[in-house]
């Protein structure tokens, strides 16, 4: 009896002072579109380690963030329903590694910073400088690119939102592609005449419908842009593309087909 009133009291004295690690870990709450707080800055910090979400680490349980999650969820072979419930909660913790220190720290002295697996800390935390990621790990720092003439930083960063929403994940030909579909209508007489105008026509791209146009944008996409500006136009003067199998619309089969790139048929 006596030895087993020493070993608990042994035990008991272990779990007092071993450190919890699942302490820092999510709280027992659904993480979902609206949340804030520090269970979405971990969400966000988790998801910015493996790639998933390249947007700021705020808090803030906004559209980037809720797609950051269905990439994760599909990928992963979750229910992609955009709830961080406590299978993916348990899934983010095993595959990922979560400083809370370096976050919340970066968070109060209201610094620039990101948290990407593989990049040394000194690299992430830096006034005024984000990373940039997209599907895939990405432990690179962006770099600022000079702006054409003729178009602002602002047109520059919509359309590379519009080209990641419409078409990350397809060949870099075909990103650009998308651009110069962009630019193209710009420079008709048939659709509006400012890059913003293009992209927010109604029922004109599928990234605005469903949302996906406030994702923040890889580099890859900001430099198909860059390339489409500059005059590089793969799609062959094309106004209008399509996914041949998901387009429910009998109209565009009527178009004229230029070509198809990837997964997109473009046509005038």
């Amino acid at each position: 009896m006596a030895r087993t009133r020493f070993l608990c009291f042994i035990a008991c004295m272990y779990l007092m002072f071993v450190p919890n690690e699942s302490a820092e870990a999510f709280s027992e709450q659904i993480i979902q579109r609206g949340a804030t707080g520090d269970d979405v800055v971990e969400l966000q910090a988790r998801l910015q380690y493996i790639g998933f979400y390249n947007g700021n680490i705020d808090g803030v349980f906004g559209w980037t963030t809720y797609w950051a999650v269905r990439n994760y969820q599909e990928d992963y072979g979750l229910e992609v329903d955009g709830l961080v419930g406590a299978q993916m909660k348990d899934r983010l913790v095993s595959s990922t590694n979560y400083d809370r220190d370096f976050v919340m720290q970066a968070l109060n002295e209201g610094q620039s910073f990101t948290h990407y697996g593989g990049t040394p800390k000194e690299i992430q935390k830096k006034d005024g400088t984000q990373s940039q990621g997209g599907g895939q790990k990405d432990t690179t720092i962006a770099k600022a690119q000079p702006v054409p003439a003729g178009y602002s930083e602002n047109d520059i960063q919509l359309m590379a939102q519009a080209v990641y929403g419409e078409a990350r994940g397809e060949p870099y030909e075909g990103q650009v592609a998308v651009a110069a579909v962009i630019i193209n209508r710009v420079n008709s007489a048939t659709f509006p005449n400012t890059v913003a105008g293009v992209i927010y026509e109604e029922r004109a791209f599928t990234a605005v419908a469903d949302g996906q146009i406030n994702l923040q944008p890889d580099e890859t996409a900001r430099r198909a842009v860059l390339d489409a500006i500059n005059g590089q136009d793969p799609s062959n003067n094309a106004l209008y593309y399509f996914n041949p199998d998901t387009a429910t619309s009998g109209w565009i089969w009527t178009r004229p087909q230029i070509k198809r790139i990837g997964k997109h048929i473009f046509c005038s």
